[in-house]
């Protein structure tokens, strides 16, 4: 035990945090691409998905390939494979269909409720203690909720469950990465969600090949003739989906979760940023307190008790 301990390389928390930070810049900027994306007579949410994944899996195949060697990546659990790729598809549909709906910083902050449904499940099913500080960040972060969502007045609206849905397939997709998934390379697992993503694209194009009736919005499955600047947009968010998947696995690699997951949050500085510079939303104070509430109770639920020394 002593010597694999030794062999583990040292934390390198500069490196995780300005990684992190670098990531969900390119992450945030992605989905403010995709809100304007899904505006009208944009793409539907069926060909973003295929023509994104089409421009980044090949990239990412021959950089595995590569890199590891054709041994590392042959999947050791193909049907959890499938399911937390499906999981996750769906969680990404549930968030986009969000943003043409909902201010930027809504979406982002009802979606960064995720630590809070990890740590509920991560104790429910995955048979981890949780703390009373984690279960202190869970109940903060419910009413950071309701302070954003406001259920009952005149301002609710029912897309912004979308993205809390979208948080709960992220979290069980997780639960299953760490149960079902623990031994697989992350290059097969990022290949299975690519794989995912284009099958469910062309699925969802092909049906819509065949319908007479029309289906407005973000859900249309018919395919949009694309303009240069959408073309560059696309292959941009191509770069930034390959971007956030290296850089996620190096910033958690680098670091201890409850030190980069606290980071993680800058997600939804950025996403206010990006919904008052690109498209002019300004959360009120409500929203804010709520949205404020939400990151420190997630920043909370990610801290993990340390060990206890006297017990060695």
């Amino acid at each position: 035990m002593s010597k694999n301990s030794d062999s583990l390389p040292p934390d390198n928390v500069p490196l995780a945090v300005a990684t992190i930070v670098g990531t969900v810049f390119a992450l945030s900027l992605g989905d403010a691409l995709i809100k304007a994306l899904g505006g009208a007579g944009g793409m539907g949410i069926w060909q973003l998905f295929a023509l994104r994944s089409l421009l980044a899996f090949p990239v990412l195949l021959i950089g595995a390939w590569s890199m590891f060697g054709a041994s590392r990546l042959r999947p050791r659990a193909l049907l959890w494979i499938v399911l937390r790729s499906l999981l996750l598809v769906g969680m990404w549909i549930a968030y986009y269909l969000s943003l043409p709906l909902l201010p930027l910083a809504v979406a982002a902050a009802a979606y960064y409720t995720l630590p809070l449904f990890i740590v509920a499940f991560a104790a429910l099913f995955g048979g981890e203690t949780v703390g009373r500080l984690q279960w202190g960040g869970v109940a903060l972060g419910f009413l950071g909720i309701l302070l954003v969502l406001r259920p009952g007045g005149e301002a609710f609206s029912w897309a912004a469950l979308l993205p809390i849905l979208s948080a709960v397939l992220y979290a069980v997709a997780m639960i299953l990465t760490r149960t079902k998934c623990r031994f697989e390379h992350p290059a097969i697992l990022a290949l299975g969600l690519n794989a995912a993503f284009i099958l469910v694209g062309g699925a969802g194009l092909w049906i819509g090949s065949g319908m007479t009736e029309e289906i407005p919005g973000f859900l249309t499955p018919k395919w949009q003739e694309m303009t240069g600047t959408q073309w560059r947009n696309l292959v941009l968010l191509a770069g930034l989906l390959l971007v956030a998947s290296v850089g996620t696995a190096v910033a958690y690699q680098a670091a201890s979760a409850s030190t980069v997951g606290t980071f993680d949050f800058a997600y939804v500085g950025f996403a206010v940023i990006w919904g008052v510079v690109i498209f002019d939303e300004r959360p009120q104070g409500a929203a804010l307190a709520g949205i404020a509430l939400i990151v420190v109770a997630g920043v909370l639920a990610v801290q993990r008790p340390k060990p206890n020394l006297s017990s060695r």
